[in-house]
């Protein structure tokens, strides 16, 4: 194990004493760097035990090695290769090879390159995965390099690093750098290993002291000023890091601290955080996590007027997890009735308030700065949004999509047949599975996409609602624009409801026009709806497999032969036999109801089913399941 020390006064005449703590074990090699024209006087030995007696047995260019052969040192040199030694003023560092009197926590080759070690991390899709910054100062051409699997903005780590060193007042090595991140084999993307690099490379050059530099983990980016920046996705980059201590940024750490067990150390700027390494300044506190912020009032279902079936539909929805689909003329209120959906959907766990946290920071999103938030996410992308936006991927680094950012809430798709259908189509796989696998050639990433799919659309180009008789274009129009909403995606949505242009009366309210119910109250019964499905052991009824439903949902005989005929007549699918049986128990949770589902739940459940784009929809995507 290595030891590095200073000289100290760089300007006295004669040596002695300048090196009276360096302990050093018998045998132990010493190497002195920058070494001037030094007379006699200037190279006495001096010693606990007497002088040097090994004579000089390398002299390098960037220096010189010597082999010590008693324990205790104050100064080390060879009056014979004066002469010979490089022309630097005075000594400024020296590197002991061999067993040093404590423990320094890296490591030597038999080159003479001392190996800092610096734990830290990097983003996969929205996961963390554990990485080791080895950085080695060697003799030779002044270079820096980085292996490991870099992408481009990694390996600018470079440049940042080395003028975050400076700006920091601190020396820059002329010496060969070489950075390993390991494993190899992972690709690291983006700058949040800047950090773990410029620490290493300090502790490497012995400018730090490696001791106080290992057991913790570093993560962060640097500016050119030397300040630390906030670093993509550090919420999941700090909880793959489990138990360690963690520097971060001061920007980022009221997120890190949402993950419960790491250490969390936020600093501003590098030199803060090399003034604490070496002892001068005291470590900062770990900042306390915040409470979990309430939900701030949002739009009330109050404000809706009329829309019966609307108001229905979308209280199922929210107690069931059912995907809904709503078509109807423009300025009904379908867009109007999805955005109150998240304030009837219960709050989230804190293991899903987490989860949802990760994803968010993994986007480069808000994951909580005011504490976790327990709110069900709610994404509305526009309908230009690609097929990488929706479902996630991208370049070096796969990012989430909109449906990962929608865990466990809600993603609404207004204008649903403006969206290109292969973007839609792509959609297919994450509302059956709850995820999204993303496989590329470099990797292959796991997006969680547990959501529900709220859909909004007109029944026609010209805004009308579908309805027989209501739009004047051409049938070919009418029919090609319906069916831009392949059959596969249409089947996948558990209520397809029409939403009619709500009457006058309800619109202009009047003494005797009937109170809508606000939100909390149609949130209650939702919620005792989820208490219901928790007893079954799923978090909502969408989520119980077909398997179970037998044993949590049984059947009379009257809704049995209802569900029979639907079949016969081929206007239900084997899939829409699942998902009308989970909206049938939904909707038996929401009356209350205990034991078997009759004929009414299945027939509300089959209402909330209807055909609302006529027969031709979808046409164009029957082909696959």
């Amino acid at each position: 194990m290595p030891a590095q020390v200073g000289l100290g006064d760089r300007h006295h005449h004669h040596m002695t004493g300048a090196w009276g703590d360096v302990l050093l074990a018998t045998g132990t090699e010493v190497r002195l760097e920058g070494l001037g024209r030094l007379h006699p006087p200037d190279l006495d030995a001096l010693g606990s035990e007497g002088a040097v007696t090994d004579e000089l047995t390398e002299v390098a260019p960037s220096g010189a090695l010597l082999c010590l052969p008693w324990a205790a040192a104050t100064w080390a040199g060879s009056p014979g290769h004066a002469d010979t030694i490089p022309s630097d003023p005075w000594p400024t560092v020296v590197t002991a090879r061999g067993r040093p009197a404590a423990s320094s926590g890296a490591v030597l080759d038999r080159g003479g390159a001392l190996l800092a070690t610096v734990p830290s991390a990097t983003l996969v899709g929205a996961e963390g995965r554990r990485v080791v910054v080895e950085v080695q100062v060697s003799n030779g051409l002044p270079g820096f390099r980085v292996v490991g699997l870099p992408d481009a903005s990694c390996r600018e780590a470079r440049d940042r690093a080395r003028a975050a060193i400076i700006s920091s007042g601190l020396r820059w090595p002329q010496r060969r750098v070489t950075v390993n991140l390991a494993p190899s084999a992972l690709r690291k993307a983006g700058s949040v290993l800047d950090l773990a690099i410029a620490v290493g490379t300090l502790a490497a050059d012995g400018q730090l002291p490696v001791d106080a530099v290992t057991g913790r983990a570093y993560i962060g980016e640097l500016g050119l000023d030397g300040s630390l920046r906030r670093a993509p996705g550090a919420l999941p980059l700090v909880a793959c890091l489990e138990r360690t201590e963690v520097v971060v940024p001061s920007a980022c750490a009221a997120e890190a601290v949402l993950v419960r067990g790491p250490c969390v150390r936020p600093f501003h700027s590098l030199a803060e955080l090399v003034a604490v390494l070496r002892g001068v300044r005291a470590w900062p506190l770990p900042p306390s996590p915040a409470a979990s912020r309430p939900a701030p009032p949002g739009p009330d279902l109050a404000e809706v007027r009329g829309q019966a079936l609307g108001r229905h539909a979308l209280e199922v929805c929210a107690a069931g997890a059912h995907h809904l689909l709503m078509v109807g003329a423009a300025g009904a209120g379908k867009t109007m009735l999805a955005t109150r959906l998240p304030g009837v959907l219960p709050e989230l766990t804190e293991q899903a308030a987490l989860e949802v946290a990760k994803v968010r920071s993994a986007s480069g999103l808000d994951p909580g700065s005011e504490g976790l938030d327990r709110r069900p996410p709610f994404r509305a992308p526009h309908h230009s949004a690609t097929t990488v936006a929706l479902v996630g991927g991208g370049g070096a680094r796969l990012r989430p999509g909109e449906a990962s950012n929608a865990h466990h809430g809600v993603l609404f798709l207004d204008e649903l047949a403006e969206f290109a259908p292969a973007s839609l189509d792509a959609l297919r796989q994450p509302l059956e599975e709850g995820r999204v696998v993303v496989s590329r050639a470099s990797a292959t990433v796991v997006f969680p996409a547990r959501f529900i799919l709220v859909a909004a659309m007109n029944g026609c180009r010209c805004g009308s609602d579908g309805a027989p008789g209501s739009c004047a274009c051409p049938d070919r129009h009418r029919g090609g624009y319906a069916r831009r909403v392949s059959g596969p995606l249409l089947d996948r949505f558990d209520m397809t409801v029409r939403i009619g242009r709500p009457a006058v009366a309800d619109l202009l309210g009047g003494a005797g026009a009937p109170t809508p119910e606000p939100s909390a109250t149609v949130a209650h019964r939702v919620l005792l709806a989820r208490q219901a499905s928790a007893a079954r052991g799923v978090g909502a009824n969408a989520e119980l497999p077909a398997a179970t439903l037998e044993r949590w949902a049984p059947l009379s005989r009257a809704a049995r032969q209802v569900l029979a005929a639907r079949l016969a007549s081929g206007r239900l699918t084997a899939r829409g036999l699942v998902r009308c049986w989970r909206v049938a128990l939904t909707v038996a949770d929401l009356g209350g109801h205990v034991g078997e589902l009759g004929a009414e739940h299945v027939l509300t459940a089959l209402a909330l089913r209807s055909d609302v784009l006529g027969p031709g929809a979808g046409a164009q995507g029957d082909g696959e399941p």
